[in-house]
């Protein structure tokens, strides 16, 4: 794998060499830098060619992400909002002298409990086992209903924070890896990432295949994709 930046029509662009068969765009948040992963041996100026035409998709992203609100960092106090499902989501702090724990109270609000002086990272780390155990009940009734309909199985599904990705699939191990910010984002997002990753067990990379596949089984996966990828993964 080779890494370089060069810059197009004064656009700095973050060029990874690796060995695929296609060459990928994308515009990240928070900051619209563009990247591109390109095949091991492809030129500068097919790099060069490819940015060029999808200057007018670049512009569109980069703006559509300089629209979106500053993002602050969470200080897990009484009043801040927390997103799971979709859905934002007011923080009631209760102190209290046993172990931390959040609840989703009447589905109006989450309630967390720590001990008194408790610090932002403790909190952090109460709502992230959270999330996590939410993720654990609503992964394995999507990869029941998903394995037979595309007639495969993986041997295991893990959660991990990720930050540049949603998913991922180690294909000779028929490993999965999602998102723990999944949990986050609509229930639907979730369902589009699992049926991504065991697509990729039927076709590992994003060409033509793949696409008919996903359009095969999830008709309306773009409309998904560009729903998670609205926001950044972290927020």
């Amino acid at each position: 794998m080779r890494s370089q930046q060069i810059t197009i029509n004064g656009l700095d662009v973050d060029v990874v060499r690796k060995r695929i068969k296609n060459l990928y765009l994308r515009v990240e948040s928070p900051h619209g830098r563009v990247r591109v992963a390109a095949p091991l041996f492809s030129s500068d100026e097919a790099v060069r060619q490819a940015v060029i035409g999808r200057l007018a998709w670049i512009q569109r992203h980069r703006a559509r992400i300089a629209a979106q609100p500053q993002h602050r960092e969470h200080k897990f106090l009484t009043g801040e909002c927390h997103n799971f499902l979709g859905q934002p989501f007011p923080l009631r702090v209760i102190e209290h002298s046993g172990a931390g724990q959040l609840i989703l109270r009447d589905d109006t609000c989450l309630e967390i409990r720590v001990r008194p002086k408790s610090t932002t990272a403790q909190r952090q780390a109460i709502m992230q086992r959270w999330y996590r155990r939410q993720l654990e009940t609503l992964i394995p009734p999507l990869l029941a209903r998903w394995q037979p309909v595309l007639g495969v199985r993986v041997a295991e599904c893990r959660i991990k924070r990720m930050r540049t990705k949603w998913g991922t699939c180690n294909i000779p191990a028929r490993r999965i890896w999602l998102n723990l910010e999944l949990a986050k984002r609509p229930a639907a997002c979730l369902e589009y990432v699992v049926v991504h990753e065991l697509v990729h067990l039927l076709e590992r990379y994003h060409n033509r295949r793949f696409q008919s596949l996903m359009d095969k089984f999830l008709p309306q996966w773009r409309l998904r994709k560009y729903e998670l990828n609205s926001l950044p993964i972290t927020d």
